[in-house]
């Protein structure tokens, strides 16, 4: 698992750094770490609050529950982390951001230099959103505790993309949401588990018509559990 490429830098500006990189050292994407298909810099942003590390926060203005990540905070460590970028995609992960989706993650690989900001408590200052121009992106219509698992996420499903991480291209092509088609059915032995037998036409042999049954199967499954891709 060699990339004949350079490695794909992300930069993690997170109040909690040693959640890092967690599942993303296991598996292929860990393997792909160690062998430096891609980097991640974690940046503390307790390191750049002006006041020590417990001011990285205040109550927000107007009043209401829970804390705001100050906007000094967040723009010292982006001048820190783009000083020596030249190019960079700069995302904040929100629940108020666009939804992600599988063209989204095809796009951000062939980006240089992702630099993902995790929020936390009640969220970000709204002026250093505006004032860094900042792309706000969304994994669901769920709300989580903090931007770091949704940070995981997105890495996890792009870092897979990257040339030499997943052993087949072919396997890319048939995966779930490509072409907006939920994947087919999956078996493998026994061929008799618990009197349930794998479909005939998957022992066949017959590779055109086992084609032919996986598209079948792609179609029916997607009108009956997402009709709203089957749509597209």
């Amino acid at each position: 698992m060699k990339s004949t490429t350079k490695h794909w830098s992300v930069h993690i500006l997170t109040l909690f750094p040693e959640m890092f990189p967690g599942p993303l050292n296991f598996s292929l994407v860990g393997k792909a770490l160690k062998e430096k298909i891609w980097s991640l810099n974690l940046v503390n942003l307790r390191d750049f609050a002006e006041n020590g590390p417990k001011s990285v926060d205040d109550k927000p203005y107007g009043g209401g529950p829970g804390m705001i990540i100050k906007s000094e905070v967040i723009d010292n460590a982006l001048k820190k982390v783009t000083k020596k970028i030249k190019q960079y995609s700069l995302i904040y992960l929100t629940p108020k951001g666009k939804k992600i989706n599988q063209k989204k993650i095809k796009e951000l690989v062939k980006k240089d230099n992702l630099i993902l900001l995790c929020g936390k408590y009640e969220g970000i200052d709204q002026r250093v959103i505006e004032n860094w121009s900042m792309e706000e992106l969304s994994i669901g219509d769920f709300v989580l505790s903090g931007g770091e698992i949704a940070a995981m996420s997105l890495l996890d499903s792009c870092i897979r993309l990257l040339p030499g991480v997943v052993g087949s291209s072919e396997t890319l092509k048939h995966e779930t949401f490509e072409n907006n088609l939920l994947e087919y059915p999956q078996y493998t032995k026994p061929s008799n588990w618990k009197g349930r037998k794998v479909p005939d036409i998957l022992l066949s042999g017959n590779h055109q018509k086992i084609e032919e049954w996986r598209k079948k199967k792609s179609f029916e499954i997607t009108k009956l559990k997402r009709p709203d891709l089957f749509k597209k």
